[in-house]
């Protein structure tokens, strides 16, 4: 396979070169380039669309050694996936294993990449550009094709939530609960962990005014970019606030709820992407090892009196989550639904479902 393989090259904003070898498809494509210290997971983070506009770069070594699941679906959900394509703009790689085993393997790496139209590169050193990128924090690039050579483009000078989210409402399961769940660029696991707690799941657009439809709870997705360009969403959040009913965030949703209630968000250097990351649940001792995915974050200093910091990042003491200080409102910066990763803090959900039964009472 190696023979027959072309060369490419990974171009950085800053002039920077990486030669590799192409194992996905022959396509040139630029974007914001970011890497993962995740050691496995890449068929959920490729179909995360928080993902959207970037280029991935692993800092685990050998990548497709267990191939791609199938992508079968039960109730309209994928089963392995966490949407129903790849989102990633192209995928970076030390070695790249043309082998695969495991018992739910479908295709390879390879092959899946190039179904979906997505470049990968392997053989170049992803250390070195990791530590270019921890230096002088995420910057764009592009995997340019000789033949076909094209412009840096910047993913967060556009809207991605709007390309992330679905078009029109959808509608998961029949338990007793309704969960509103707006899509800022849903995972599938969030959709999952709800009904798998007797939630029905109504899944909006982003910018859907959802603001005079019946439900117990709400729920704010991840998503992909800046959360500044989402108006639309936070104006629709800051007028469901005043119904006072339970609401729960992640990732991006952490993000727009703080922004509802009157905090601001910033870009952080290169963002966090792992299974690693370790969180403190603020006021106590109790540490979590959490899944992330994120390149914004809230500025702490800025959250409003009636609001609190929920959780703080160990590493960087970064914003983790916010919680409202009298009403059952809260939302976590890292992901509680794993897929992939650590499922340590998959409570949360049940906390957020006990919130929707107390009020009922």
């Amino acid at each position: 396979m190696s023979a027959t393989l072309k060369k490419v090259k990974l171009i950085l904003e800053d002039g920077t070169e990486f030669i590799g070898k192409s194992f996905g498809s022959e396509t040139s494509i630029a974007g914001e380039v970011v890497f993962y210290t995740a050691m496995v997971g890449y068929p959920e983070s490729l179909t995360d669309p928080s993902y959207i506009g970037q280029i991935l770069v692993s800092t685990f070594p050998m990548i497709g050694n267990y191939g791609v699941p199938n992508d079968s679906t039960t109730e309209e959900i994928n089963n392995f996936y966490e949407s129903d394509k790849i989102h990633a703009s192209g995928l970076i790689i030390s070695d790249y294993s043309e082998e695969y085993s495991h018992w739910n393997a479908d295709k390879s790496l390879s092959a899946w990449l190039k179904e979906y139209n997505v470049p990968g590169i392997y053989g170049i050193d992803t250390r070195a550009l990791t530590k270019i990128l921890r230096e002088k924090g995420s910057m764009l690039g592009k995997i340019e094709f000789e033949e076909e050579p094209i412009e840096f483009y910047d993913p967060n000078s556009e809207n991605l939530v709007a390309r992330a989210s679905i078009d029109e409402v959808v509608s998961y399961g029949n338990g007793e609960h309704k969960v509103l769940l707006i899509d800022c660029g849903t995972k599938n696991n969030i959709i999952r962990c709800l009904l798998k707690r007797g939630a029905s799941v109504i899944r909006v657009p982003w910018d859907y005014d959802f603001t005079e439809m019946d439900y117990d709870g709400l729920f704010i997705s991840n998503g992909p970019g800046d959360p500044a360009l989402c108006n639309d969403t936070v104006k629709y959040i800051k007028k469901a606030l005043d119904k006072k009913k339970p609401t729960m965030g992640i990732c991006l949703g952490n993000q727009l709820l703080a922004r509802a209630a009157g905090a601001e968000t910033y870009k952080l250097k290169y963002g966090h992407r792992s299974h690693n990351q370790p969180v403190l649940l603020k006021g106590t001792n109790r540490c979590f090892i959490t899944s992330q995915n994120h390149g914004y974050a809230i500025n702490n200093n800025s959250i409003p009196e009636d609001w609190e910091t929920l959780f703080i990042n160990v590493n960087d003491g970064t914003n983790e989550g916010i919680r409202h200080k009298t009403l059952p409102f809260f939302s976590t910066q890292f992901h509680p639904e794993a897929t992939s990763g650590p499922v340590d803090t998959e409570f949360l959900f049940d906390d957020f479902i006990e919130s929707i039964v107390k009020s009922k009472k």
